[in-house]
Parts: C-alpha cells; sequence; structure tokens
C-alpha cells in the first residue's frame, strides 16, 4: 500500500515561488506515475502535472506550463513539484498522487496561498 505525505505549502506573495515536496512509502515506487493535482475553494480537483517512472516524460496543464516543474528521485522515493512565478489563481490544496493505471493513491495535501 503506497503512502503519500506531502510538505512544502504556505504563503507566498504573487511572483514569488514554493517547491512542494511529496514523500512515498510501502510500495514500488519507482514503477509508479507520480503526479500532483490541485483544488481550489468551490473548484474541482484538476490535474497540475505528471512524470513517467523513468523520469522521461513529464506533462503540465497548460495553466502551469513554463511556471511549474516536476520532478523524482527514485533513490530517496521523492517527488518534488517546483513552483515559479506564482499567481493568485494558483491558490489551492495540492496534492501528490501515485499512479498504475489509475490514480489510485493520494496524500493528504498541502496548502498553497498565493497574495496578490
Amino acid at each position: 500500500q503506497v503512502q503519500l505525505v506531502e510538505s512544502g505549502g504556505g504563503l507566498v506573495q504573487a511572483g514569488g515561488s514554493l517547491r512542494l515536496s511529496c514523500a512515498a512509502s510501502g510500495g514500488l515506487f519507482s514503477y509508479y506515475v507520480m503526479g500532483w493535482f490541485r483544488q481550489a475553494p468551490g473548484k474541482e480537483r484538476e490535474f497540475v502535472a505528471r512524470i513517467s517512472w523513468s523520469d522521461e516524460i513529464t506533462y503540465y496543464a497548460d495553466s502551469v506550463k513554463g511556471r511549474f516543474t516536476i520532478s523524482r528521485d527514485n533513490a530517496k522515493n521523492t517527488v518534488d513539484l517546483q513552483m515559479n512565478s506564482l499567481k493568485p489563481e494558483d491558490t489551492a490544496v495540492y496534492y501528490c498522487a501515485a499512479n498504475k493505471g489509475t490514480w489510485a493513491y493520494w496524500g493528504q495535501g498541502t496548502q498553497v496561498t498565493v497574495s496578490s
């Protein structure tokens, strides 16, 4: 059973940066596609970014492309999300997720608040 724990959220001014980290345990982490999602108040959860198990293929939502970078360290069982040029509309709870066919495993989320 994969367990995911996010960290690194907080309050930042528009234009600033944050780095989120997700620590995975309990499974063969290196064989999972890993991703980040977010959910803003009153909105549905949305996809942000994902990275293949081999670290060769990344994919981003259009809203974050060019500003966010996803990376993973299979030796450390971590996946990070570097967020630059943050905007108030990036404010949300950010979730780490693991996929081996479906997005079956989720972390508890970490709050990111971007002030204008």
